[in-house]
């Protein structure tokens, strides 16, 4: 220490004494965070995704809003029979248009992206046609082998699904091509007031799980048609209707894009087939109950994954899409929006693995706490299956989706012999669903890693591409 000092504030200084700030001072760190603030939101990927989120979760508000009334009016066994069919409809869905759709955001030209459109209705059409076929010659083996009787003869209802399905991703990836992501909110929000107004006006008449099916099967057609009249409004406000028409062959898209039914489809069928099998095995050896109690517990887990997750990921598609074009960083960006969907996950999951079962008891009725259950273990599988969504919309501009069918298969086949084995060797259901979960978390966990790792040693888009 010095034997004397100029001034005080040296002697301040000197036993770590850091005066205040002074007027000007505070005025320039808020100007400055007032310019990072307003920069920030001038970023187009914060706007769009706050514009997605906004819609999504207007529509989950509505879905949580009417979800103790609908709950009370059918019941966990309507719910399991509807369970059952969206199961069915999950696996069938990924392959209605093998895929095709999802690359609907990369041509840099809209007139191939069109042609893409318009190979997927072909193969959407072709796919459902078959599908009818095929129940129309087996559907009571199909019912009797799984064990779902009760569906009966609204199983009939799945092709319809199917090509419903397959028009709500077509349309779906236009707008996120087009970046309509205000499209995409309104028409998300407007079908959720229809659907659960519908859901609840039955109720009160025939609460029954079919009338759920039927109104399901309405809703991905209604929903497939707002959409369109979004996509035509739109294009009529900006002078510009599309046509389909593109001077490729369906031919040489089908070939150009090959790496979709190839590797992607068979990967979300496989994915389907995961998410599914819980609910087809549930009803098997136990009930239609346990099912809609898992139902129940998979529906509000994936609320945060439907919000956050899809925003981030419709919206990041592209934005990878074009970052990658510029030869910029793409690990950074898949690191940077995983640690924030990390950040903003933990709290509400934790949550629900504290007191999943009260929560559930509270909201839904004294009739659904085993979902709650099920729910404080699904919550530690959505937390990763939320935070993935990055690097799941990174790998078909990163081409891996060869490696992604490779992943799934494993994943897959992990998840559901756990699954297996403790329903058949110790009869658990909690602990089924517990083992699923836990396997599911460190795949998707060991899945980012993997993806981040890829994108490190990228070589760069046109190579990817050839």
């Amino acid at each position: 220490m010095p034997d004397t000092y100029a001034n005080v504030e040296d002697l301040a200084a000197d036993f770590g004494y850091k005066p205040a700030m002074s007027k000007v001072e505070h005025g320039v760190r808020r100007t400055r965070l007032y310019r990072e603030a307003s920069r920030l939101w001038r970023s187009s990927f914060v706007r769009s995704v706050a514009l997605v989120v906004s819609g999504t979760g207007a529509a989950h508000a509505i879905t949580m809003a009417f979800a103790p009334i609908i709950t009370r009016l059918y019941g966990p066994e309507a719910f399991g029979i509807l369970g059952t069919f969206n199961a069915l409809l999950a696996v069938a869905a990924p392959i209605a248009a093998l895929a095709y759709p999802i690359a609907v955001v990369l041509p840099g030209r809209d007139i191939e992206a069109l042609g893409l459109l318009r190979l997927s209705g072909y193969i959407a059409l072709v796919v459902s046609g078959f599908t009818a076929l095929g129940l129309w010659l087996g559907a009571e083996i199909l019912l009797e082998c799984l064990g779902i009787e009760k569906l009966g003869a609204y199983i009939y209802l799945l092709p319809v699904a199917m090509l419903a399905a397959a028009a709500v991703q077509m349309a779906q990836q236009w707008l996120i091509r087009k970046k309509a992501f205000g499209v995409l909110a309104r028409t998300t929000v407007l079908h959720s007031v229809l659907m659960n107004g519908a859901k609840a006006i039955a109720g009160l008449v025939i609460p029954i799980g079919v009338v759920l099916i039927a109104l399901t099967t309405a809703g991905q057609a209604l929903y497939a048609l707002l959409m369109l009249i979004g996509i035509r409004l739109r294009s009529q406000a900006k002078h510009n209707v599309p046509r389909i028409n593109c001077e490729l062959s369906i031919k040489d898209l089908a070939k150009r894009y090959c790496d979709f039914p190839l590797y992607r489809a068979p990967q979300n069928l496989i994915n389907a087939i995961s998410q599914s099998l819980p609910v087809l095995m549930l009803t098997a050896f136990f009930d239609p109950a346990a099912a809609g109690f898992y139902t129940l517990g998979v529906a509000v887990m994936g609320i945060p994954s439907a919000l956050i997750g899809k925003a981030i990921g419709d919206v990041f598609y592209p934005r990878v899409t074009e970052v990658a074009h510029l030869g910029k960083d793409v690990a950074e960006m898949i690191i940077k929006a995983t640690l924030g969907l990390l950040a903003i996950g933990m709290l509400p999951f934790g949550l629900v693995v504290l007191f999943g079962p009260w929560m559930f008891t509270l909201v839904f009725g004294s009739d659904w706490a085993h979902a709650g259950e099920y729910a404080r273990w699904l919550s530690i599988f959505y937390l990763f299956n939320l935070i993935n969504k990055p690097s799941v919309a990174a790998v078909p501009v990163l081409g891996i989706q060869k490696g992604l069918l490779v992943y799934e298969i494993f994943s897959t086949g992990s998840k559901v012999a756990g699954f297996a084995v403790a329903v058949w060797l110790f009869g658990s259901d909690i602990l089924a669903v517990f083992i699923f979960s836990i396997i599911g978390a460190a795949a998707y966990g060991a899945m980012i890693l993997w993806v981040i790792g890829s994108a490190r040693k990228w070589k760069g888009y046109e190579e990817t591409s050839r």
